[in-house]
């Protein structure tokens, strides 16, 4: 099994390794490509400035840490239009697919960014252009691959010419057109042609032959090779999945109703996920996924492993039905936790009304799967993911678990991301994210910003004043918006905007949010008055971010509103994360 991930900073720790393993490759599958050119390619990711075009980098690995191929894609704006610089397995090992993965996941990409297709580089399968025939096979094997997908080489110009009578051979241009364009209009194909030759080949290819090949583009629009390897043109096949991929990937955690608490009151139950996931089936904007499990050190990781382990013991211990509540809590002496495990409850917990039961272990547990299947699935190129989950997380501190919250969902993604990149974590929940300030507070690789409402009558009373901002190298990485009792839904989305200009300073490669609706008019556990209308708006504004984006269900706990709220939200994010490309623009000129 192999993951694709993007790599954006090729210096963090983890990728660095993964650089030094694609050189390799390089230098192994291109030997007579200069170490020069090779060492270029971390530049190119991180100054599109320089180098006029935006490099993209995906590696196929797997957990650990082993490069089983990569692929080079370079998108110049001021034209449209991708490259293809590399795409290559790691010598010595079957592909096992890792080359048809790698350019399919390259095709949406390069749909994503709005290209008008593909272009790449073939070595000729014809034997009048290329002298050493034993490689013509192999060049009729990578041709005939990307047929499939519609790609052939440009007809009729001079882009296969050497540039030097000595050359071996030139390469075909293969256009891929994502299954919507077969043709390009003369003028674009020569401004394209020429972007590649000067920006890519510049310092060989001189300028008569650069003028030479693009004179040479005569046909309009510019015509592609007939098919030569398919047997018959199936157009249907040559388009990307994207239209689905670009949907919200949907978790939802199917074994948190073993979680259900029946006293009187008790507002945290099984409805609030029915009644979310009624509405959003509704929308068309999600695509379900598959929950994977993931080992227990993830956990570990974030929780103290003796409050882990308390927490699973304890569940274990009650029988069916039978719910504890801490009610003794050892402030005088917490070196010496009670033996007995239902008087120890208070010993983690930080208040009297989050109960322990013989599910609450395995309906959390299940919770973080879910939210590390999410956390995956956007590593791999995913654009946005939503964790429909109960019970919530994000009042669970390092070893402290309260307000219904056993696992920290948000702060354990966000570790796992981390890895690849700098993640901010947003708390949009009535109640203050102390679980997430408390585990992140001395660290500066995450940001964490809560909107909550005021300590001073808003649970859980103790943290999330403003002057908290973080300790040691974590200080400015912590930031607090305590807002009034009652507020007006206009102030709320100025504070969202202030919130938001902080996330775009810090420059995360990732986004968590923590998703509460008991921001609603109504909601028991809340003193504001936000609308659906309020809702959209402010999905909205999250969704402009256009960053990668795990949302976390959180709180909210009025019934009858959850599902049309959280219907509005993701339709206000959906359509701004996906608002920047520009439908029907033709390629003809």
């Amino acid at each position: 099994m192999f993951r694709i991930r993007k790599i954006s900073n090729p210096y963090l720790e983890v990728n660095l390794r993964a650089m030094e393993k694609v050189k390799q490759i390089i230098r192994d599958q291109f030997p007579d490509l200069i170490q020069e050119k090779i060492d270029e390619v971390s530049e190119q990711l991180i100054d599109p400035l320089t180098y006029r075009f935006q490099t993209t980098l995906l590696v196929a690995d797997d957990y650990n840490e082993t490069i089983r191929g990569f692929a080079l894609l370079q998108y110049m704006p001021d034209l449209e239009f991708c490259f293809l610089d590399f795409l290559a397995s790691a010598p010595g090992k079957t592909s096992s697919g890792v080359g048809g993965a790698l350019y399919e996941r390259l095709r949406e990409e390069a749909e994503a960014l709005g290209a008008i297709g593909i272009f790449f580089e073939c070595l000729p399968d014809d034997p009048a252009l290329y002298r050493d025939q034993k490689h013509i096979p192999q060049n009729k094997t990578r041709l005939a691959f990307y047929e499939r997908y519609g790609a052939r080489p440009l007809a009729n110009t001079l882009y296969e010419t050497p540039v030097e009578p000595d050359d071996e051979g030139a390469p075909y241009l293969v256009f891929d057109g994502l299954g919507q364009h077969d043709a390009i209009g003369r003028g674009r194909a020569r401004r394209i042609v020429r972007a590649i030759l000067e920006r890519k080949y510049g310092d060989y290819c001189p300028e008569e032959y650069i003028e030479k090949v693009v004179q040479s583009i005569q046909d309009d629009p510019v015509s592609l090779r007939p098919f030569r390897y398919l047997k018959r043109e199936e157009k249907r096949s040559f388009k990307t999945f994207l239209p689905e991929k670009q949907k919200i990937f949907w978790v939802i955690n199917d074994r948190h109703a073993i979680h259900h608490i029946r006293e009187k009151g008790y507002v945290e139950s099984p409805v609030r996920i029915a009644s979310i996931e009624k509405e959003l089936i509704k929308t068309g904007i999600f695509r379900r996924g598959k929950v994977d499990e993931f080992p227990e050190k993830f956990i570990l990781d974030i929780h103290d492993r003796g409050y882990v382990t308390y927490f699973k013991t304890v569940c274990k211990s009650l029988p069916p039905g039978k719910s504890v509540y801490p009610y003794v809590f050892p402030i005088r002496n917490s070196a010496r936790p009670p033996k007995e495990l239902s008087v120890r409850a208070g010993y983690y917990c930080l208040d009297t009304f989050t109960p322990l039961n013989q599910n609450a272990y395995l309906a959390a547990r299940w919770g973080v799967n879910c939210t590390l299947t999410a956390a995956t699935e956007i590593l791999e190129g995913t654009r946005s993911a939503y964790v429909l989950t109960r019970p919530p997380g994000h009042h669970a501190e390092r070893k402290i678990f309260g307000g219904f919250c056993y696992f920290n969902n948000c702060a354990i993604a966000a570790n796992y991301l981390r890895t690849f990149g700098k993640v901010a974590i947003l708390d949009i929940d009535y109640h203050h994210g102390n679980g997430q300030q408390q585990i992140f507070y001395s660290r500066n690789d995450v940001l964490t910003l809560s909107i909550h409402g005021h300590p001073s009558f808003a649970y859980p009373y103790f943290s999330g004043f403003r002057e908290e901002k973080g300790k040691g190298k974590g200080t400015g990485f912590n930031v607090n918006f305590p807002l009034g009792e009652q507020i007006n839904p206009d102030d709320y989305k100025v504070t969202l905007s202030k919130a938001l200009e902080k996330i775009k300073a810090f420059s995360p490669e990732f986004l968590i949010v923590a998703f509460g609706l008991d921001t609603a008019k109504g909601d028991p556990t809340g003193t504001w008055r936000l609308s659906s209308k309020h809702f959209e708006q402010n999905g909205e504004l999250i969704g402009r971010l256009q960053l990668p984006t795990l949302i976390t269900q959180e709180g909210g706990y009025r019934h009858q509103a959850l599902g049309s709220n959280a219907r509005a939200f993701f339709q206000g994010f959906f359509q701004a994360h996906n608002g920047q490309k520009d439908e029907g623009r033709g390629i003809r000129n």
